[in-house]
């Protein structure tokens, strides 16, 4: 029986050193090795406060900003941390009911967890955070405020160039390996988006020690382990913000834009883009409501037409094809052709001009606008002896195109900018057959009609490339960053002279002359400008739309002064007729404006206010808009009705309780 004994209390002794041996180890882990509950003490007693810094402002280039900070408030829970707040008050100050309390909290504790701060409702609007602040003890310590800068226009201008700042989504986050946390904002569109890593800044982090209540009571180890906020570093432009305005005043209820360029320097004067929007509707607590509803707006006001909306080019394209039978010797500067009103080898285009003499040169062909010289001339090219079949010569065509920036991104600094299009052999291979189809099949390109598609930013480049004669810079917005170095290679490429072409100089001053008289004796005389000698190009675009042929768009591209220019500019004003009509006032003024810094006398000040009333939009976009009107109408009486029932509901709450 001893012997019994002593067998079993052996077994229970080493059960007692096997259990004694496990705890310990496990001790040893959870002390020395696993930083578990470590982090689920820190998280309790120290609050970890994100310290947003101020994003880069964007000055113009008389040293304005265009676009700077406000400070507003995210108010910020802790789910862990919720249970014994005063929730219907919080729910009465938000305006919301507890089953929205309820998704908000689920939602924080998805996406951060519940023992980490996330955002409750971002953005509060002066009221509510006044509110939220008297009350805040009430609600603490699950609660509190977190300071945010926001983006203000002082301008209201320039909407679709600057872009907006938008809380980054899941696709962000890993777009970016994680570099964002959930709560950030950042560019979305426009230059916000484009120098996004310039603008941004970096966050800090605030640690602050917490009491046994969870309540604030100083900074943790008296700031030691404080991270401070890096603000973003500011961009110079070459914007001319008074330009911009008046260029969205004159497009005012009109659907087209305005494209004006520093030929010297590639530097975007302005870029407007009209149906517009005010900027500052992007900002703050209904910057999403807002969103959405230009989002479906079908006037597409978030449409940034100047880099995006893409027309053939009509005859503002002609002066180009001058320069390509120029260059390659098929005719001289004193070329004529006998036009009697429309194009007799093909029986078409048509020529609104059928006076005698009006394409006797080169010159007077630009200055009238004639449509049988340029067919003409562009079947030369195509036909050329040089060449073998017409595919070459429609290939060495597109070469001189891509050469003038036509039919490729240009590559400006905003994101979205489209390539346009230029048809090649195997277009009309594939359409025709091959063999199907020759110079008179497609003598429409060479007066900038049939398949050609161009941005109005392509155009005012090839504006550029005239004034400058055969070079350009990447047409761009930002001039210089602040604190620049070494390491900021993305201005880089904006700073390189392109020269694509080879083209004499001679050459380009037979189209430069032919170019001033469409202004002193030619289509575009209303664009002359006093004391500065002004080289334009007036365009009617033929419009269809379904199928359908619609009111002709209004083109017009110039530069300014002859010698030495300042600004190229390039002017869309869709269903608006004839070129000289309202494209060519419009860009009259505003070069103007921009080399006198004024308009000058009572008449010009007088143009610009009737040009500004006068309503162009389409019927088919109005009547769109029209019943968009007609919901939303709808939608706000919907909305305000919820809005009273939530009131009552939060009421009976408060009373029961």
């Amino acid at each position: 029986m001893a012997v019994f004994n002593q067998s079993r209390n052996i077994t229970i002794q080493f059960i007692f050193a096997i259990v004694f041996i496990i705890l310990l180890l496990r001790l040893i882990f959870l002390q020395l090795l696993s930083d578990k509950y470590e982090k689920l003490a820190t998280d309790q007693a120290i609050l970890r406060k994100v310290v947003y810094p101020g994003r880069g402002i964007i000055f113009d280039r008389d040293g304005k900003p265009i676009l700077q900070n406000v400070s507003m408030y995210d108010l910020m829970v802790t789910p862990a941390q919720v249970k014994g707040t005063d929730t219907f008050t919080l729910c009465r100050i938000l305006g919301i009911d507890t089953a929205e309390f309820k998704k908000r909290i689920i939602t924080a504790i998805i996406k951060n967890s519940r023992n980490r701060p996330s955002v409750f409702e971002p953005l509060l609007t002066p009221e509510k955070y006044a509110k939220v602040n008297e009350n805040l003890f009430r609600f603490q310590p699950a609660f509190f405020l977190q300071e945010r800068p926001v983006r203000s226009y002082p301008f209201k201008s320039a909407a679709q160039v600057l872009g907006y700042v938008g809380e980054v989504d899941s696709s962000m986050l890993k777009k970016s390996n994680f570099f964002y946390q959930m709560g950030d904002y950042a560019g979305r569109s426009g230059l916000e988006n484009y120098y996004e890593k310039i603008l941004m800044g970096q966050r800090g982090i605030q640690y602050i020690l917490r009491d046994n209540f969870n309540r604030p009571i100083g900074p943790y180890e008296q700031g030691a382990f404080d991270t401070p906020s890096v603000a973003g570093r500011h961009l110079h432009t070459y914007i001319d913000i008074e330009v911009q305005e008046l260029a969205e005043k004159l497009l005012s209820n009109k659907v087209g834009s305005v494209v004006a360029i520093e030929p010297q320097t590639g530097g975007i004067i302005a870029m407007a883009s009209s149906p517009g929007y005010d900027p500052n509707e992007l900002t703050g607590p209904e910057s999403r409501k807002n969103f959405n509803r230009l989002f479906v707006n079908p006037a597409l006001p978030m449409l940034n037409r100047g880099m995006q909306g893409v027309y053939p080019p009509g005859s503002t394209f002609k002066p180009l094809g001058a320069l390509v039978a120029l260059d390659e010797g098929l005719i001289n500067p004193q070329f004529g052709y006998n036009c009697f009103g429309r194009y007799g080898p093909c029986g078409k285009p048509a020529c609104t001009h059928s006076n005698a003499g009006h394409a006797a040169n080169v010159k007077l062909s630009i200055a009238n606008s004639c449509n049988s010289y340029y067919a003409h001339v562009f079947r030369m090219a195509l036909d050329n002896p040089a060449y073998r079949n017409i595919e070459l010569g429609l290939m060495q065509w597109k070469n001189y195109m891509t050469g003038f920036g036509l039919g490729h991104r240009l590559g400006i600094d905003l994101p979205g900018e489209y390539a346009g299009y230029i048809p090649d052999t195997a277009r009309y291979n594939r359409v025709f057959r091959k063999g199907g189809w020759n110079s008179c099949t497609i003598a429409s390109l060479g007066i900038g009609q049939g398949e050609i598609q161009a941005t109005p930013l392509q155009m005012a480049n090839t504006a550029c490339l005239i004034a400058n004669r055969g070079w350009y810079y990447i047409p761009h917005f930002v001039k210089s960053i602040e604190r620049e170095s070494a390491s900021d290679t993305i201005l880089h490429k904006f700073r390189k002279k392109i020269k694509p072409l080879h083209i004499h100089d001679s050459t380009y001053q037979a189209v430069i002359d032919g170019m001033e008289m469409v202004v002193t004796n030619g289509t575009a005389r209303n664009a002359a400008i006093e004391g500065i000698a002004v080289c334009a190009k007036t365009g009617t675009v033929e419009n269809y739309f379904r199928g359908k042929k619609q009111q002709n768009h209004s083109f017009f591209v110039a530069f300014a002064p002859k010698e030495k220019p300042k600004i190229a500019i390039c002017v869309v004003v869709e269903n608006a007729g004839f070129g000289s009509t309202w494209a060519a006032p419009i860009a009259s003024l505003l070069m103007e404006k921009f080399l006198t810094d004024s308009i000058a006398g009572d008449r010009r000040k007088a143009e610009v206010e009737r040009i500004s009333k006068v309503s162009l939009i389409p019927a088919r976009i109005r009547q769109e808009l029209h019943v968009r009107d007609s919901i939303n109408r709808v939608k706000d009486s919907l909305q305000q009705i919820k809005n009273l029932q939530l009131q009552k509901r939060n009421l009976s709450l408060l009373k029961r309780q």
